[in-house]
């Protein structure tokens, strides 16, 4: 017999493409809902087969089956086996769609399991289509094409728990799962309902298909049976899965009248639409009326896990992406940004066949920052160039570059919007507060002989101090009088000396000292970095609810911003070539060490 040389040997190049980039089990199973709703499908279904097992004498759940109905339109004969082919399929060139690809059903089956089972049906599921993958037959050489499909009903157990077929459909099974991530199916559906929810938001949030999870050893008991809930980062929708109270009610507002932004993209002598949508949290959720972390709390959490740029595409996100996220900053999560694409721009987004990502928005994202600082080119000339060398990403540049202003406008704004919740809070006087110890240092530096300019308004009477103070406070940080005067009398009554305000300042200064009423005010000015990285993360204290990994954020960017602070008056002193002022530095450096040494002493 005369020995093949195959251009493409088919049993080693399956086994090759196994690996074919799937992040999970959760974005496998996507791409069959994709197909689903590519048919027209109103009611999709993932369903989780178990067995139960006995291990050493305990029983156990381990999943078995994996499953996807849906009633869409079904195939026919030829769409089935193409469909099964891997880079084929009736949609390889539409742009209209989620689909288009050919890769999505064999690709994300063959990741997670070593059989795939299709039936799927036009007139009645009795008269269904059905055909297959087998890898173990593929590995023998026994299986070399599609096999021509067979006429037989699906398997009346999985009609059984999705309570019935519809008219048309069609019915995936994922057997011998080797790959699944996730031994349970339980942990299945927990680990995907977050994921299907926040993909298929638009679909679910506007009624065009509901997506059933169901996890079930027993057809008739399912263990788990509910509907993915939409889960948006953008926090706009009503009725998502954020925790109360903003379930029923969107969690963040749009960013102005100007939220959402539409860039023309020319690409192949035709113009194609992008949409970018920014939105930012609400201040009631930033500052609960009680008091607590809003970060601690559960919508906090559920924030937590939506930071990034959604990259939506034909109405489904591709991905979460994260290359513009500053990732050590917690606050990153009270903002929003939808980037919305039109399949006909794939290439210029560098969409991949398996729909994992948008290699090219990435990159350029990535580069943004050495890419918009250029110092020889303009915005333009950079983009200009890149056309000339036909770069298909060179429309990318406009789009980053916008989404990298407004989140910089967006993150100045949720800090100052932290900062003015603070405003009019009693500062907690106790022995070990910062104002307790400073005003102790204080006074015994005064017993010392050593007076300040603020001391003779010590001397003035309660009701001016009081008076004077308020005003203060209602001039700089925008008190209420009522408010105002509530923190007055709280200073007064503990005898601090220091009053911390902050204000929205020009320039490189990050503080102003200000006496008045015999205090001395610091306010901070919140445009200075030094704010984000040190001062605004010392200002409040943690309670219970404070998230653990928030905590460690704000030790390591407070630590960060410390060591900043002493390099840069380093470096102040180093830039200083004037001997005599040289000295005077170091002399002033020499004087505050020992106000310091005699504050810290108490601390």
């Amino acid at each position: 017999m005369t020995e093949r040389f195959d251009l493409v040997p088919v049993h080693l190049a399956i086994k090759a493409m196994r690996d074919n980039g799937y992040q999970n089990t959760a974005t496998a199973i996507a791409e069959l809902i994709d197909n689903s709703l590519q048919a027209g499908a109103t009611k999709v279904q993932l369903l989780c087969r178990e067995r139960r097992d006995v291990v050493a004498q305990r029983e156990r759940s381990t999943i078995e089956q994996i499953a996807v109905l849906d009633n869409g339109s079904g195939m026919s004969e030829k769409k089935l086996r193409e469909g099964l082919q891997f880079g084929n399929g009736e949609r390889l060139d539409d742009r209209s769609g989620i689909g288009r690809f050919g890769m999505g059903l064999p690709n994300a089956s063959i990741s997670q399991c070593t059989r795939v089972d299709v039936w799927t049906w036009t007139d009645g599921p009795e008269d269904a289509l059905h055909s297959y993958i087998d890898l173990e037959e593929v590995a023998n050489r026994t299986l070399v094409e599609v096999p021509t499909p067979d006429r037989q009903a699906p398997p009346s157990m999985w009609g059984e728990v999705a309570k019935g077929f519809g008219p048309s459909g069609t019915l995936v099974i994922w057997s011998n799962l080797d790959r699944c991530m996730w031994r349970m199916g339980s942990t299945v559906i927990n680990n995907s309902d977050a994921l299907i929810g926040r993909m298929y938001r638009q679909y679910i949030n506007e009624g065009i298909a509901s997506i059933r999870l169901v996890v079930f050893d027993d057809p008739k008991s399912p263990s788990i049976d509910r509907n993915a809930i939409a889960n948006d980062p953008g926090y706009l929708m009503e009725g998502t899965s954020t925790p109360d109270p903003y379930g029923d009610e969107p969690m963040f507002e749009v960013d102005g009248d100007r939220w959402e932004e539409i860039v023309q993209v020319d690409y192949k002598g035709e113009n194609h639409e992008v949409k970018l949508r920014f939105s930012i949290a609400r201040s009631e959720a930033r500052n609960p009326k009680d008091g607590r972390d809003a970060g601690g709390m559960d919508y906090g959490q559920h924030a937590k896990r939506n930071v990034g740029i959604s990259l939506m595409r034909a109405d489904r996100e591709l991905v979460l992406d994260q290359s513009l996220v500053n990732t050590y900053d917690a606050r990153e999560r009270w903002w929003g940004v939808e980037v919305d694409f039109p399949p006909s721009l794939d290439e210029v987004f560098g969409v991949t066949n398996n729909k994992q990502s948008a290699n090219r928005f990435v990159t350029v994202a990535r580069q943004s920052e050495e890419l918009l600082s250029t110092k020889d080119q303009t915005l333009q000339q950079f983009k200009d160039q890149m056309q000339e060398d036909g770069d298909e990403a060179a429309p990318l540049i406009e789009i980053v570059s916008i989404i990298e202003r407004r989140l910089s406008d967006l993150r100045a704004r949720i800090k100052v919007q932290r900062a003015n919740s603070r405003k009019g809070r009693k500062t907690r006087f106790d022995e070990s507060s910062a104002e307790r110890v400073a005003t102790t240092a204080t006074r015994e530096r005064q017993g010392e002989g050593k007076s300040g300019e603020s001391d003779a308004g010590e001397q003035l009477d309660r009701k001016t101090r009081i008076h004077e103070i308020a005003e203060e406070l209602i001039d700089e940080e925008g008190l209420t009088a009522d408010e105002a005067r509530d923190v007055a009398i709280d200073v007064i009554d503990n005898e601090s000396k220091y009053i911390f305000t902050s204000y929205d300042g020009e320039g490189s200064g990050f503080f102003t000292v200000k006496s008045r009423a015999g205090e001395l005010f610091i306010r901070i000015n919140l445009n200075h970095p030094v704010s984000g990285n040190l001062i605004e993360l010392l200002d409040e204290v943690p309670d219970q609810n404070t998230d653990v990994d928030e905590l460690m954020e704000r030790l390591l960017r407070s630590r960060r911003g410390l060591k900043l602070l002493l390099m840069a008056w380093a470096r102040f002193e180093d830039e200083e070539h004037d001997p005599a002022s040289k000295r005077r530095l170091q002399d002033a450096r020499s004087d505050w060490g020992s106000v310091a040494l005699k504050f810290l002493e108490h601390n």
